[in-house]
């Protein structure tokens, strides 16, 4: 049997649509041993693929063959993932949102005023 890699890579759930699969590798996001390949590449069992998926990178080797999607129970058995554990990151405070101000229980709602003495509260 021959599967193409952007028909594996949406096979194995990597991707939701084999589309994007196959934009992902013309556009260089997946490497075959660390060099770029085209869709249309056949895969055999043994090969390492990266895959940068979002801000991560994934690292995956191909076990067997597949051609169909399937559930994820039966994807995992095609592949093996040898991704590094994610790296604990210390977040940053969100700039979107400000922090949310206690006030005391029952006190009731704000007035105008307690409103403007909280907007003019400088978060950072």
């Amino acid at each position: 049997m021959e599967v193409r890699a952007d028909t594996f890579l949406w096979a194995i759930r990597m991707y939701k649509s084999r589309s994007l699969a196959s934009d992902a590798i013309k556009g260089g996001k997946v490497k075959l041993n660390g060099t770029t390949f085209k869709p249309s590449h056949l895969v055999k069992p043994g090969e390492v693929y990266t895959l940068s998926i979002g801000h991560g990178k994934k690292i995956i080797e191909a076990l067997a063959l597949i051609e169909k999607r399937g559930s994820f129970e039966q994807a995992i058995k095609h592949y093996k993932d040898l991704s590094p554990p994610p790296e604990k990151t210390d977040k940053l405070p969100s700039v979107f949102f400000k922090n949310n101000v206690q006030r005391e229980r029952g006190s009731g709602r704000p007035s105008k005023k307690d409103r403007r003495d909280l907007n003019d509260l400088d978060y950072f």
